[in-house]
């Protein structure tokens, strides 16, 4: 237990920059910056910054045989994935968002059932189904147009997106950051990240009046979204996956609603209904069933 303790808070405290990030992201998009134009922020600042890092470590080449894995983690973990969530958050809420990120999951199980052939019992069945009829709950029953979200059905469902992605992102990373150090398995990750983003977000990227952008409304929370939420989280997740499994990293998504609810009505950015509410709670059970009763047993 003793060596599975910093991975944990390796976790803990990557789950709870996520779970700040659901409403400090919101506040600059798309006000400021585009969706598109802030995940090419977020994936350019890291490359930056993890390229520049390595260049005082000592890096071990990519091996031929791993070299397509890696263009996958860097399409799903650092392309898609991204994209799939500020977009998402763009269009909905960062109440909703802290909800529906939690069910990666029951996606990690779903996918591991297809690619390692992984069983699949009773519980998990009745969890997958829970979970997926609360992310239905609040996607079939959000208002199209709020005053926090421009269209809440269609961030929902790239929430949804941004979960799938994520899941086959943690199963196929973690033999990658078993073998190579993180420093060298990021630094192309996000490059590639950044292949994949450029052409999708230059416009909205150029677009922007960086020399006009107030500090605290724009600048600061778009620093905070490049440097903690993209940089400082991968880092320490990627630390964790090197240490304990890709479940384990998944089940600590349960700190992230409870963390961006709070911190979203605290700072009176979005509210909660009780129809989020029910959705929440099937989703947590759906979750529960599908991955901590799994390492229970």
């Amino acid at each position: 237990m003793q060596k599975k303790i910093l991975p944990l808070l390796a976790a803990t405290v990557a789950t709870t920059i996520y779970g700040l990030n659901h409403t400090i992201a919101k506040m600059v998009m798309p006000i400021y910056i585009g969706s598109l134009g802030l995940v090419l922020l977020r994936v350019l600042g890291a490359t930056i910054i993890f390229w520049t890092i390595g260049l005082f470590f000592k890096s071990k080449p990519i091996e031929k045989k791993d070299r397509f894995t890696i263009i996958k983690c860097g399409l799903f973990g650092m392309s898609i994935n991204i994209a799939a969530f500020i977009a998402g958050l763009d269009y909905s809420t960062p109440v909703n968002s802290s909800i529906l990120i939690i069910i990666s999951p029951i996606f990690v199980v779903i996918l591991s059932f297809f690619i390692f052939r992984n069983k699949i019992n009773l519980l998990k069945i009745l969890g997958i189904i829970m979970g997926f009829i609360g992310a239905l709950i609040l996607i079939l029953n959000a208002d199209s147009n709020s005053s926090v979200g421009r269209n809440i059905p269609l961030g929902n469902f790239l929430f949804i997106v941004n979960s799938i992605s994520y899941a086959y992102y943690l199963i196929i990373v973690k033999p990658m950051a078993q073998k190579y150090d993180l420093i060298t398995l990021f630094k192309w990750l996000f490059l590639i990240g950044l292949i994949f983003n450029f052409p999708l977000g230059i416009n909205q990227f150029t677009d922007v009046n960086w020399s006009s952008l107030p500090v605290k409304e724009a600048i600061l929370p778009m620093a905070f979204v490049v440097i903690c939420t993209t940089v400082m989280t991968y880092f320490l997740n990627g630390y964790a996956l090197s240490k304990i499994t890709s479940t384990e990293v998944a089940v600590f998504m349960y700190l992230q609603p409870i963390i961006g609810i709070v911190f979203a009505i605290f700072t009176k950015s979005d509210t909660i209904s009780l129809t989020i509410i029910i959705a929440s709670i099937l989703i947590f059970i759906g979750v529960y069933l599908t991955s901590v009763m799994k390492q229970k047993k």
